[in-house]
């Protein structure tokens, strides 16, 4: 199943707005004022020198689908963070019923993903979009990193699980994991489709084999039902299939 297209147009024309607003209205999210995402992104830029590019670090769907203009793009390495399915969704991919699971990244190791660099004097403007997309819940973090690429290392802005957040999903097992994004689908679309394309993206970059790699075969060898569990003061408590 393909879900919503999430456009640069869709996210300027309230998309994921609306799809917070209606989580919010079951109880399933606690969205970011407008003011606090204002805030987050001024705190973050407060060093920023105008006239100066800003380099965006993608790891996730902001690799193959960043919805932003860009002038440059380059895969990296960045190190003290993996790439983990570590946070529970009851909506874009998932429902209250039945939650997907999306990625983050998270404390330990290392994530390879792509670089892009938004023009100097289109970075507030495209900035915003990023952060209408990503910092819709008090998931993430916006966090300063080092990426080292293929032509040096370059200081990019990137979006880090908070490991305090309330669908934070970090010590799920690897078999449950798989079951929820073998079957859990939202008005953006199936679990599954959204590894498929992280999976081609890491092939197209020259990561043939990875964890990504492993979780889509353990998705793509389930047999099994969907998964059980339950919502206990705001988490979701799941149970192995």
């Amino acid at each position: 199943m393909t879900g919503v297209i999430l456009s640069r147009e869709a996210i300027k024309n309230g998309l994921i707005d609306q799809m917070v607003q209606a989580a919010h209205k079951d109880g399933f999210m606690n969205p970011v004022t407008e003011a606090e995402r204002r805030d987050s992104l001024r705190s973050m830029l407060v060093n920023h020198a105008p006239g100066e590019s800003v380099w965006v670090f993608g790891y996730g769907s902001l690799m193959w689908n960043p919805a932003f203009h860009y002038v440059e793009a380059r895969s990296g390495l960045v190190h003290g963070y993996h790439r983990s399915y570590c946070m529970w969704t009851a909506g874009g991919r998932g429902t209250p019923g039945l939650p997907g699971l999306m990625l983050a990244m998270d404390l330990g190791g290392a994530c390879r993903g792509m670089a892009f660099r938004i023009a100097p004097d289109l970075v507030h403007e495209e900035l915003e979009i990023v952060w209408r997309r990503e910092m819709i819940g008090r998931a993430y973090r916006a966090r300063w990193v080092t990426v080292r690429t293929g032509v040096g290392k370059i200081r990019a802005l990137t979006f880090v699980i908070d490991r305090r957040y309330i669908r934070y999903a970090g010590k799920v097992s690897r078999d449950v994991q798989a079951a929820h994004i073998a079957t859990a689908v939202g008005r953006m679309g199936t679990c599954r489709e959204y590894l498929e394309n992280t999976v081609a993206y890491l092939d197209a970059l020259g990561i043939g084999d990875g964890p990504m790699h492993h979780m889509l075969e353990r998705v793509r060898a389930y047999d099994g039902p969907a998964p059980q569990g339950r919502w206990e003061k705001g988490r979701w408590l799941a149970t192995k299939s």
